[in-house]
């Protein structure tokens, strides 16, 4: 879920989530200067994911950090940053099939135990 500090003005309609990830080595701080009545700035590190809603008409300003300085390095719009939503029968956790529903691999897997004469199977999570 998105992190809100700052809720949008009211007067903003048609948010989106988007999401931008910091490709690079040094920290970043993302900016959205361009939406009235409204502040929104984060620091994102290296390889972070940063999830956020923001009106249609926003632009996100990246700027990478330096030793004492920070340089405008891209200014993005948030509709290219939007997350596509995902129907929620795709994320359908059923208990007893056992499978992934990302990965449809088997979550649980099954260890034969000798046990005297028979052999139980005995399911262990991964």
């Amino acid at each position: 879920m998105a992190q809100i500090l700052d809720p949008l003005p009211p007067e903003q309609s048609g948010k989106i989530l988007c999401c931008y990830i910091n490709a690079t080595s040094k920290i970043q701080v993302a900016r959205i200067c361009n939406i009235p009545n409204w502040y929104f700035e984060r620091v994102v590190f290296p390889g972070q994911r940063l999830v956020f809603e923001a009106p249609r008409k926003g632009q996100l300003e990246i700027h990478t950090g330096m030793i004492a300085s920070a340089i405008l390095s891209d200014k993005i719009p948030c509709d290219r940053l939007m997350l596509e939503e995902t129907s929620t029968h795709e994320f359908d956790t059923d208990s007893l099939s056992g499978k992934d529903p990302l990965n449809t691999k088997s979550l649980v897997q099954q260890i034969n135990t000798n046990t005297g004469d028979s052999i139980k199977p005995l399911q262990v999570a991964l």
